[in-house]
């Protein structure tokens, strides 16, 4: 588990000051990382787990700062309140909720982080623009996502391994940036971009269930990946006059 979030940009330092349990190793990058945190800023971490994410954001804006984790799961809510008290995060909260229809007031947070999430969700528009409503004049939205170079076959698509693995949810990376610029952002761009490695797709949940599941070869399971990328991206709501 350690190695895969080194492998996605969290370094040893982070990973030893979370509370034990709070690291699932899943995702695709380290939003925090991006977000460039400030501190006494609000920071909402869209679809939160056990709260990994949300801990070490917390480190960053201080106690003067505030972080809201959101998850749709009451067991992971309990598990992220629970991590909380393990590591007495004052400034930590976990609200219950959809990231389609956000627990949070208007013009409320500084910035918006999520580590590949927003993917597995069937109304991405609207998640865009519940993150557009939260955030305040001139906030920032810094996520990590999976998209799709190219379109993925329809067995893949219906694979529940696959949408477990962040695949099957994922759409062309123009429409991604598309939902993004339509929301209302600014400054709408890619500040990082990794594909898997073929040589790991053997160790790779999501190759397995793929292969698993439909008795696909190795090498089309590569062709599938290979259509698959981690992006990083980053926009700007605007400021008002």
């Amino acid at each position: 588990m350690l190695e895969i979030s080194k492998k996605i940009g969290y370094n040893d330092e982070e990973l030893e000051t979370v509370p034990e349990g709070a690291n699932l190793g899943l995702g695709c990058g380290n939003p925090v990382v991006l977000a460039s945190l400030r501190e006494g800023e609000i920071v909402l971490d869209l679809g939160s787990g056990a709260g990994f994410d949300c801990f070490l954001a917390a480190k960053k804006v201080g106690e003067a700062g505030q972080v809201i984790g959101v998850d749709m799961t009451p067991e992971m809510i309990d598990k992220a309140r629970e991590n909380a008290r393990k590591g007495d995060y004052g400034n930590v909260e976990f609200r219950l909720g959809e990231i389609e229809n956000l627990p949070v007031a208007d013009n409320f947070v500084d910035a918006i982080i999520s580590n590949c999430v927003i993917n597995l969700s069937p109304d991405k528009r609207r998640v865009f623009n519940e993150a557009f409503r939260v955030l305040k004049s001139g906030g920032r939205l810094m996520v990590t996502d999976m998209v799709l170079l190219r379109e993925l076959p329809e067995s893949v698509k219906g694979s529940i391994a696959a949408y477990v693995g962040c695949l099957s949810g994922a759409i062309l990376k123009q429409e991604y940036l598309g939902g993004i610029d339509m929301a209302g952002f600014q400054d709408v761009r890619i500040i990082g971009e990794s594909s898997l490695s073929l040589d790991s797709w053997t160790n790779d949940p999501t190759a397995k269930g793929i292969g698993e599941s439909f008795g696909v070869p190795r090498d089309k399971v590569g062709e599938i990946i290979r259509a698959v990328v981690s992006i990083r991206v980053c926009g700007v709501k605007p400021k008002q006059a």
